[in-house]
Order: C-alpha cells, then structure tokens, then sequence
C-alpha cells in the first residue's frame, strides 16, 4: 500500500493523525511456523507469504499512529504479568459453514490464551469482538471449498507444543516509500 503523503516528524515516519492497522499475536515459534505458513500457501491462499503463522490475541484494530507508543506501552506491561505459558497444537478444525476457515486447534494452552486476550481488551480498551474468542492458528482463509478440504484433511495429524515467551504486535512501519508489517516482540514475565 502507498504511504499517505505529508508525514511529519521522523523521515519516513507516518503523519502522526493516521490510522494504522495492528493486530496482537502470539507466534508460532520456528520451525513448525515456517511450515505451516509453507502449508498455508500450498493449498493457494494469497496471504501466506504476507502473514506468519500465529495465535491471534487480539484481531486486527486500527490506531492513530500518534497513540502507537502509548499501545506498545500496554502491551509490555501485560506481556511482563502474564506468566510463561505452554502451548500444544494439534489436529485441524474450521469455522464453516459460517467463515471459510480452517485452522490449527490449539489443544493445550488454552485457558491461558482466552486470560490473555481478555487481559489485552480490557487494557488497551479494545472493542469487543463480534465472535467469541476461540485460539487457533490459521492455514487456509477465504479459499474454494476444495481448498478448505484439502487444508483439513493435510494438516489433520499436525501436532507441536512450545512455551509462550513472547507477545507479538504486528504493525505497519514505513520503508522505502511503502508501508509494511512489522513485529514488535513484548517478553512474558
């Protein structure tokens, strides 16, 4: 996307009053990242290669650019309450027929993962989510019927566990005349 023009401060920083897009994750630590997110773009979804394989905490959200430290600010204050976790993954499911998803099921971790994500709304004054929160990671998004069963069906014996050490805010920063995601990571406590 094409950076807005005119933004003041910082070279190459956005105009202070701009929404910017954020969203807050946990990642999925390498290598079994790198192969879901491998998997992801197999079965031809077109955000593969644009999104790391990640539990979402909080779905993406808009901020005024201006307000970004005051974000990053929260964020490390609850990544440094929030105790060590472990996560384990295993075995596929999907949000259809209501959204053409199909995901990784977080198996254990979860409690932990929903205390988190009500801990992040309630600190940085999110919006409610229009769906319940539910852990997951996901492998195919918005893609043909037949996709969305191949997906279900290759990664249906997919299994990993690792610790939550880290919170993720993935947000836009201006490089080179464009805008790209980044990740700022926010150490567990």
């Amino acid at each position: 996307m094409d950076a807005p023009a005119g933004g003041a401060g910082t070279p190459g920083a956005p105009d202070p009053g701009a929404p910017l897009t954020f969203g807050i994750a946990i990642a999925v630590p390498e290598p079994h990242g790198a192969a879901l997110q491998a998997h992801r773009a197999s079965f031809g979804d077109p955000l593969a290669d644009q999104i790391p394989s990640h539990i979402t905490l909080l779905p993406p959200d808009v901020v005024r650019a201006d307000a970004l430290a005051e974000l990053e600010d929260r964020l490390a204050q609850v990544a440094a309450r929030t105790p060590r976790f472990r996560v384990a993954l295993r075995g596929t499911g999907t949000f259809r027929p209501v959204s053409p998803v199909v995901f990784v099921a977080v198996s254990h971790g979860i409690a932990e993962s929903e205390l988190l994500a009500d801990d992040l709304r309630a600190t940085i004054s999110a919006p409610a989510s229009a769906f319940p929160y539910h852990p997951h990671v996901t492998v195919a998004h918005h893609l043909e019927d037949d996709a969305l069963d191949r997906a279900y069906d290759t990664l249906a014996d997919f299994a990993c566990a690792f610790d939550v050490e880290q919170l993720v805010l993935y947000a836009p920063l201006r490089q080179a005349g464009q805008y790209v995601a980044t990740a700022s990571a926010f150490d567990a406590g």
